[in-house]
């Protein structure tokens, strides 16, 4: 990891066109980024096919909440690691509310695409008042530059329950806070695809996608940018 000597607060107040967002090189691809600093992400290579949670071994496999306890998704996508330059790269997008952030978690997204598209996109609804205190929904903001991208619809569910942050709770504890959380009023598509920045548990993407298969949709899927390590998660 020597070679992130800028930060991202360096390269977002600068924005250089044609450079590399992480380390300011004249090498960058159309996408932002050049081929080293590419490779020397956090890749989460080994995961549980049903909530991408990290694991050790082989990929393809499922982790023991998966098997003891099914969620209501069929397959997370999350290539990415919540940790080390995307933990700084989320958090500027998330909390300061920067594009040039957003548009490269975009551009991160769409270079490890679902193995299976969906017809439809839904982003993780925020709390109205909640989303007002933020200024926006990055999961939103995700899902309509993604829809843009691939040509997808990009449908809504609503966040009915003001939630406390979850940031420190575990499993368990996030399902009983998620519990009545979320209220679709339109039927939804055969296949949806659930969008947000980042995968912690499992439990937010497992409680909306039950409304979603109530509301007519047969298979519901999650794609995220980053999926929180083992030991966080």
């Amino acid at each position: 990891m020597k070679k992130w000597i800028v930060t991202i607060n360096q390269w977002l107040k600068q924005g250089l066109p044609g450079y590399c967002a992480f380390c300011l090189t004249g090498r960058s691809s159309s996408a932002g980024w050049c081929d080293e600093c590419f490779a020397l992400l956090p890749w989460n290579l080994h995961s549980c096919e049903q909530c991408a949670e990290p694991l050790a071994g082989v990929a393809g496999k499922r982790c023991s909440h998966c098997l003891t306890e099914p969620p209501s998704f069929t397959t997370t996508t999350a290539s990415l690691c919540y940790q080390d330059t995307i933990t700084s790269l989320v958090h500027d997008f998330k909390f300061h509310g920067s594009p040039r952030a957003g548009m490269l978690l975009v551009e991160l997204m769409l270079s490890r695409c679902p193995s299976q598209m969906a017809s439809a996109l839904l982003p993780v609804p925020m709390y109205p008042g909640r989303a007002k205190e933020r200024g926006f929904n990055q999961a939103q903001w995700l899902a309509e530059r993604l829809g843009d991208r691939l040509d997808l619809p990009v449908m809504q569910a609503h966040c009915i329950k003001h939630l406390p942050s979850q940031r420190s709770l575990n499993r368990r504890e996030r399902q009983q806070n998620l519990a009545s959380a979320f209220m679709v009023d339109t039927e939804m598509p055969a296949h949806v695809t659930i969008i947000d920045d980042v995968v912690t548990t499992g439990a937010t993407g497992h409680a909306l996608a039950t409304v979603l298969l109530e509301q007519g949709a047969k298979r519901v899927d999650i794609w995220a940018a980053a999926r929180t390590p083992l030991q966080k998660s």
